[in-house]
């Protein structure tokens, strides 16, 4: 994929999200097995950066789980981050912060430094971002910066959505001419997933468990646990559990 193509597919998700942002927030409740399979996996007292926190429902969840460590989301979306903020209704026993960068092509480390906070954290998020990101070199290197934020004994949790193994997703697709893009000059696996009838498009990539370990293990990390939740069908997102060990083959979920 051209450096052209890729900035053109970040510049499609950004206007989506910066067009779309109270609608998308909607549809995004702080309940639903696509983020509760965290829980387990956040330790009472942990500290938690959300890397691209969007609305903010991380933060909700554990607040009404009386979670008790310290959380800080970042998000490129203005939009998002207010959205995150006025919904903090409950406040919980730890304590909330937002801050705004875009983690994608920024590393977070100055905005948090900034912003008074070290940037060594027990658990790093990565829920429903990767798979916004073109190219494997720049999803590794998400991985990598993530890494870099992890405390020594700390893990990264991800998930991907796995759309093109869900028959419903897969009607969401539309062709790469809507974008003035051409098929060819694309990655396999990439596609474009329209936004409930809008007209409105988001760019995704397919990572599947073989990707994500190899993924992994080119940020030093290994893949210390793999399931599947969310989504109507239970099954739409690859979750995963990150932990430094170098590379690694994650079992098919």
């Amino acid at each position: 994929m051209s450096p052209d193509t890729a900035r053109r597919l970040l510049e499609i998700n950004r206007a989506f999200y910066e067009d779309h942002a109270r609608e998308f927030s909607d549809t995004r409740s702080p309940s639903g097995s696509e983020l509760e399979w965290i829980i387990p996996w956040v330790p009472a007292r942990a500290r938690v950066l959300d890397l691209g926190c969007g609305n903010g429902r991380v933060a909700r969840l554990l607040a009404a789980r009386g979670w008790g460590g310290s959380y800080v989301g970042v998000d490129a979306s203005a939009t998002l981050l207010d959205e995150a903020r006025e919904g903090m209704t409950t406040p919980g026993a730890g304590s909330v912060s937002f801050l705004q960068c875009d983690v994608v092509n920024a590393d977070p480390s100055a905005v948090l430094r900034q912003a008074g906070i070290a940037p060594l954290f027990d658990t790093v998020l990565l829920l429903a971002l990767l798979h916004h990101i073109p190219t494997a070199q720049a999803r590794q290197a998400m991985l990598g910066r993530a890494e870099g934020l992890m405390a020594p004994a700390g893990r990264i949790l991800v998930s991907t959505w796995q759309f093109l193994d869900n028959e419903r997703m897969r009607r969401k697709l539309v062709s790469w001419s809507v974008a003035g893009i051409d098929e060819g000059d694309v990655d396999p696996n990439d596609a474009l997933l329209g936004w409930r009838g809008s007209g409105a498009y988001r760019y995704c990539h397919w990572i599947d468990t073989t990707e994500l370990a190899d993924l992994a293990g080119g940020a030093a990390l290994k893949v210390a646990f793999a399931t599947r939740a969310g989504g109507r069908e239970g099954t739409l997102s690859l979750c995963a559990v990150l932990a430094r060990g170098g590379s690694s083959r994650a079992a098919e979920v």
